[in-house]
């Protein structure tokens, strides 16, 4: 008989059951004087005994507003110091952190704040050209954010005021790091309170706030790096932005379970500054999404940079292609590389793969289930458990299992069944060994002609042309087939490619249905900021230029 595909993970060492104020407090106890943060833009630098100094600080005077434990408090910036002191202290506040996607524009942020009812908002001026004030003024003068009663502006020396809005510098100014206070609110707090809400980036429909506890974000955090094997002496470049689980939790969090040092190379995601920050800081571990790795390899200083300190890190946020892990780990060093799956609402990592795993299994799989968590591949329509190797429904509970998305208990029972079980919407795969492999989302399943057509199998195929970098196919509808393929591919720089020699390439290789029938050459992808493929952009712009039509071709 076939073995099912579900697995537990090990249940040794055992969940953290402190806040995270709490073992944060405990870790600075045992190496004070070790480098916490280094924020390379901003030039600016912490020991562990310094953050928590800050962070107390910046709690203090949160509370000295008025703000009681409960209340919600956004953050709307990229990478930066007061981002991370935002993180630890309103948990040591027992605020609820917020974080607000900095690619939001006004009726998102509106949108986003009042579904959670924020009080207060720390927030990056501008940004290239997203102006963050300016937005948030317009949104003021028309009173559509009722509850927001503070905003707070990230300013540097020297710049000049900012109507509406209150320096951050300001603010931690106001606090006093020695505050009893801050020790007598952290003492009421449960590892299960709600401590930060991120909101899901869903392709239809408004976004829904992920509701996270301490006990959620916490423990991933250490079984994260425990996976990556992390330790003091670590040194984690994070080039991924904050206010995502990746940033977050697979970033701080990591590392500041483990003692280590969190290194931010710049505010947003710059190819050149990460291999400069790897080098400067002698960095042992590096995150990225693949778009990102790419850029990095294909940089044309690349091959100016030392990065031999790099042993760790995670990639993840998307699938890999196969060709770009072999890359990564020849020629960035990064030998223990692991790969990480999981979703916003399972705080996030589910599956992971170790730094000992063979590099076979590292690159076509996400790895084994996470200590303390349990894992099931289930057929979409029935919810049976299907047999190892057979595709169905990613589930997962377990500790990490979101408190539930905020003020919308209808969604979160659709999402998390009578169980427990979170339901992921992505297809996967478990080998005999208990490897995963997610081989797309329900929803990108392609239908031609009565074929199923998976678009990561694809994809993955399309990778092997010596003159690919990038490649994301999608289904498009169809009067005769249902749907036909389509693909949209960046060349590697330097090359052309043609439609034909795509084509020849897949001649006799793949089966003729998987051939895609469209083919754009692109320069880049419609994506979140976090390196998440928008493929439904993809969908929409191919059929207003091809002029299809759903209804007519259904």
């Amino acid at each position: 008989m076939t073995s099912q595909s579900y697995a537990k993970g090990d249940t040794t060492p055992p969940l953290i059951e402190q806040t995270i104020g709490e073992f944060f407090d405990a870790m600075v106890a045992r190496q004070p004087e070790r480098d916490a943060l280094i924020s390379r833009h901003e030039g600016r630098r912490f020991s562990y005994r310094e953050l928590q100094a800050a962070a107390n600080q910046l709690a203090s005077a949160l509370l000295k507003t008025g703000l009681v434990p409960g209340d919600r408090i956004g953050i709307w910036s990229h990478n930066n110091v007061a981002w991370v002191l935002m993180q630890i202290a309103t948990a040591k506040a027992g605020l609820i952190l917020v974080n607000i996607n900095p690619a939001y524009r006004t009726a998102e942020v509106e949108y986003a704040l009042n579904k959670v009812g924020c009080k207060a908002l720390v927030t990056m001026p501008r940004f290239k050209t997203s102006e963050y004030l300016g937005m948030l003024r317009e949104l003021g003068a028309s009173a559509k954010l009722p509850q927001l009663k503070n905003i707070w502006w990230i300013d540097r020396a020297g710049d000049a005021d900012e109507a509406g809005a209150q320096r951050f510098s300001a603010l931690l100014a106001s606090g006093d790091a020695q505050d009893a206070r801050v020790a007598q609110v952290q003492k009421t707090l449960k590892a299960t309170d709600p401590i930060n809400i991120q909101f899901t980036s869903g392709t239809t429909g408004f976004p829904k706030g992920a509701t996270l506890t301490h006990r959620n974000i916490l423990n991933n955090g250490f079984f994260i790096g425990e996976c990556m094997k992390l330790t003091p002496a670590d040194r984690l470049c994070i080039p991924v932005p904050l206010y995502h689980c990746f940033g977050m939790v697979l970033g701080n969090l990591a590392c500041l379970t483990h003692g280590c040092a969190i290194v931010y190379p710049n505010d947003g995601f710059d190819p050149l500054t990460v291999l400069e920050t790897v080098q400067a800081e002698k960095c042992t571990g590096l995150h990225g999404v693949p778009t990102m790795f790419i850029a990095e390899l294909d940089h044309p200083r690349f091959a100016e940079f030392d990065l031999s300190t790099l042993r760790t890190g995670i990639m993840a946020g998307s699938p890999c292609p196969i060709e770009v892990m072999k890359r990564v780990v020849d020629k960035m060093h990064l030998s223990e590389i692991t790969i990480a799956y999981g979703m916003t609402e399972t705080s996030p990592v589910s599956c992971q793969s170790s730094t000992d795993t063979p590099l076979e299994k590292r690159v076509a799989t996400v790895g084994t289930v996470q200590p303390h968590l349990e894992i099931k591949i289930v057929d979409p329509e029935t919810g049976a458990v299907v047999a190892r190797g057979e595709r169905g429904e990613f589930c997962t509970r377990g500790y990490s299992v979101m408190h539930g998305y905020w003020a919308d208990a209808e969604k979160t029972a659709e999402a998390i069944d009578a169980e427990g079980w979170m339901h992921t919407g992505d297809l996967a795969t478990m080998d005999d060994e208990g490897y995963v492999n997610i081989v797309g989302r329900i929803k990108d399943m392609v239908i031609r002609g009565g074929e199923n057509i998976y678009p990561r199998e694809i994809e993955e195929f399309l990778y092997r042309h010596p003159k690919v970098q990038d490649v994301q196919v999608v289904g498009l509808p169809d009067k005769k087939y249902g749907e036909e393929l389509c693909a949209w591919i960046i060349a590697k720089p330097g090359h052309q490619v043609t439609e034909e020699d795509v084509r020849e390439f897949c001649k006799g290789q793949i089966a003729h249905y998987k051939v895609p029938r469209y083919i754009r050459f692109v320069d880049a992808f419609p994506m979140t900021v976090t390196g998440k493929i928008q493929k439904f952009k993809i969908r929409d712009e191919m059929k207003a230029l091809l002029k299809l039509d759903e209804e007519k071709t259904a």
